[in-house]
């Protein structure tokens, strides 16, 4: 949800500053299927019977860093992308020091907190790494909880757009333009 709003965001702060939606169509992306499929892994993951096969949270974990590899990948061709790489980044670091599971706090845990772990989640608790990178951040009226990671990842989706909207044009256009 957080990351939706974000993108509308982006958009709609791109065009009320004089960009153009149409711009978006102008992006180009290289091996755009790999991050679609990544997308789909992980959304199958987490809102199918998937997340209660064991082992599954590493597959999740997977197309985490498949998904920051290709933002990477991007830095040059799309303005703004590193900031997403750098909340994606976070959650990889935390999801991995807890046996690529990402901490979720009591407070906002829900029926977690009688499971203790569930699919990609679990509980924190005393011997959970890396707490203050968990889900624990409650945006309100914006549902569950977040993490340092998601925030970031957010932050940079709506950069990505507001500048994709503003000016589509990759960063490696500027610098081999001539002066």
């Amino acid at each position: 949800m957080i990351f939706i709003a974000a993108i509308v965001l982006g958009l709609v702060f791109g065009v009320l500053t004089g960009g153009r939606i149409e711009n978006l169509a102008r992006l180009r992306f290289r091996w755009p299927v790999l991050v679609l499929v990544a997308l789909i892994v992980r959304a199958a993951i987490l809102i199918t019977p998937l997340n209660a096969v064991d082992g599954a949270q590493f597959v999740y974990l997977l197309g985490l860093v498949v998904i920051v590899a290709w933002t990477i990948w991007h830095w040059r061709r799309l303005r703004g992308v590193w900031v997403v790489s750098v909340g994606g980044a976070l959650n990889v670091i935390v999801i991995a020091a807890n046996g690529a599971r990402m901490p979720v706090a009591h407070e906002s845990a829900g029926s977690l907190n009688s499971r203790g772990t569930y699919g990609q989640y679990t509980l924190m608790g005393p011997n959970t790494n890396l707490t203050f990178l968990g889900d624990w951040i409650r945006l309100s009226p914006v549902p569950g909880a977040y993490s340092i990671g998601d925030v970031i990842i957010a932050l940079g989706l709506a950069i990505v757009v507001f500048l994709a909207v503003r000016n589509p044009r990759p960063h490696r256009d500027k610098e081999l333009t001539p002066p």
